[in-house]
């Protein structure tokens, strides 16, 4: 009976994970399964494309088509993920026809179409309408988004909620405007729910949560431990040196791996040896932090937006790495210098050299629990990290590694299924889906898209004021907003910039935009997706990091580094 059960027990674990593995897949491939063109019947069908000023796809808008007196619609449709959309008729008696554009955050347009469109819409079949671009337009809601994003902000910074309670207020917020006055008003419209489901980078949360799997197996091994005791005998027990090889080696991580996967790394280590050394934790971990965020600048895999900007303009990863390394090493030198003066109190705390006390019990912590699953963790780890660096060349998201990965470790070395999900910290991950949605409406709005057409008649045709405002306008603006859709967004405006300032067709604009979305990351807690992740680690470990600490060394780093980065970008180009 017992070995019954036990096979039960074993089939039912196995069940789970394939289970769990694949509508996490699913999951994650969701939005690009979203993105493929509407797919038409046979018959006539009308086609368009939607763009907003700055060149960007205009999902969700409604397109209709009616008979010049008729006041309700023959067919009707919304575009895509990509701005197509097509209108399908199975029959049309009409002389002419009127085709209205309408959205919430858009003037409507109206194409008229006489006798001898539709009469080549009969004969052909269909008929292309082209590109569109649609005029923005201001409404309550404009201001109802960026009011409620306003007030996140104040909430986190005056620690007045928890970070997730803050952000959960905001999208309910949005939500009781969209559908409560926007009902009264249509005017207060500020996203729906579907649509703000699209804002949610679903690669960020699947990655994030594959990999607390992944490091919560190989925690049980004992390795963070073993890792700070070699930590603490290479740095002599000197506090001030050992901050300086963990951000080393965080930022050397960053380069091969996105940074919010190195500090899922990192922050259990630094736990430990700040624990053990009986210094704040946070002097070890904000530090590396915001070499993580600076340090995955040097390559095309080491930051999300590096991953978008590359995807849009073609660069590749040697191209990273030649016209971005010098400048990354340089700001690398002047945050450590100024790392080691905002914490000398702490490094104070502590005296030079090996405490043998100290030393014997980190030795002792230091056994390895499970040399075998060890073994097979690193075997797991390294395939892991071998599929984000090959996944690219196969379109591969960085989220499938890692959750085929944890599934594997889970079949492989069996650990306590319900502890290890369990681990997964679920508090984060509930923020970064808020705040994606609060982030995401005031985009939704045209908030983002008036800062960078105001941007883009500041640069006119100068060069280096263009490098200037994108390494520090945008470097500025990524300190409130979250970089990747702050890249994402940007990513029109660089086009048409390289295109219209003589002297920027060598790309040196989108190598602007990656140091000064990824650098403004480190100005405050809520600037990029590893500050967030670490943060939720740290919370677990009662060590909290609060919004006003992190900021007040975040922004005089972040304002060194994007100078370094200007400075560097005018020299290299």
């Amino acid at each position: 009976m017992r070995s019954q059960s036990h096979t039960k027990s074993q089939v039912l674990r196995w069940l789970l994970v394939l289970i769990f593995t694949t509508v996490a897949l699913a999951l994650v491939a969701g939005p690009t399964l979203a993105g493929t063109p509407q797919q038409v019947q046979e018959g006539m069908v009308i086609t368009g494309l939607l763009r907003n000023p700055q060149g960007g796809a205009i999902q969700g808008a409604r397109i209709a088509a009616f008979t010049p007196n008729g006041n309700e619609a023959l067919v009707d449709t919304e575009s895509q993920e990509d701005g197509t959309w097509a209108l399908q008729f199975d029959e049309l008696n009409s002389q002419a026809l009127v085709i209205v554009v309408s959205h919430h955050h858009y003037v409507n347009q109206t194409t008229n179409l006489d006798a001898v469109a539709l009469g080549r819409l009969a004969e052909n079949g269909s008929l292309g309408l082209g590109e569109s671009v649609l005029e923005r337009q201001v409404t309550p809601g404009f201001w109802a988004a960026g009011a409620i994003f306003v007030a996140v902000l104040l909430l986190i910074a005056f620690e007045k909620l928890h970070n997730t309670a803050a952000a959960l207020v905001g999208l309910s917020a949005i939500f009781l405007v969209t559908y409560v006055l926007g009902n009264i008003r249509s005017g207060f419209y500020i996203i729906g729910f579907e649509r703000a489901l699209d804002y949610i980078n679903w690669e960020v949360i699947f990655l994030v949560m594959g990999m607390m799997i992944v490091i919560a197996v190989i925690e049980r091994t004992g390795i963070f431990q073993w890792t700070a005791f070699q930590a603490y005998r290479l740095s002599r027990g000197r506090t001030w040196m050992l901050v300086l090889i963990l951000m080393l080696v965080t930022a050397v991580a960053s380069a091969l791996l996105d940074n919010f996967t190195t500090m899922l790394l990192m922050a259990p280590i630094s736990l430990q040896i700040g624990l053990a050394l009986g210094i704040n934790p946070l002097a070890l971990i904000i530090p590396e932090i915001m070499a993580s965020n600076v340090g995955g600048i040097s390559t095309l895999i080491g930051t999300p937006t590096n991953i978008l900007i590359g995807a849009y303009a073609d660069i590749g990863f040697s191209d990273f790495l030649v016209n971005q390394t010098a400048g990354v090493v340089v700001a690398l030198i002047l945050m450590g210098l100024y790392v080691l003066w905002h914490y000398r109190a702490e490094w104070r705390k502590h005296p030079g050299g090996i405490s043998e006390t100290l030393y014997a019990r980190l030795e002792k912590n230091a056994e390895l629990n499970d040399p075998h699953g060890l073994l097979k963790s690193g075997i797991v780890f390294v395939l892991i990290l071998a599929g984000f660096v090959l996944g690219e060349n196969f379109h591969i998201v960085p989220a499938v590694p890692a959750l085929v990965g944890a599934t594997v470790l889970l079949l492989w070395l069996k650990p306590d299924v319900h502890a290890m999900i369990q681990a997964v910290d679920w508090t984060t991950l509930v923020f970064f889906m808020a705040l994606f949605i609060v982030v995401g409406a005031i985009q939704e709005v045209g908030m983002l898209g008036f800062a960078a057409d105001w941007m883009a008649a500041l640069i006119g045709e100068n060069l280096n004021l263009g490098i200037f405002v994108m390494v520090i306008g945008v470097g500025t603006l990524s300190m409130v907003v979250a970089n990747i859709p702050l890249a994402a967004s940007f990513l029109p405006i660089v086009d048409f910039l390289s295109g219209s300032i003589p002297g920027a067709s060598n790309k040196v604009l989108y190598y602007a935009l990656s140091m000064g979305a990824a650098m403004g990351g480190n100005g405050l807690l809520i600037s990029a997706e590893a500050n967030l992740v670490t943060a939720g680690i740290t919370t677990q470990a009662d060590t909290p990091i609060s919004f006003v600490e992190f900021m007040k060394i975040g922004i005089p780093v972040t304002l060194i580094t994007l100078l370094v980065g200007f400075g560097w970008l005018i020299l290299r180009f």
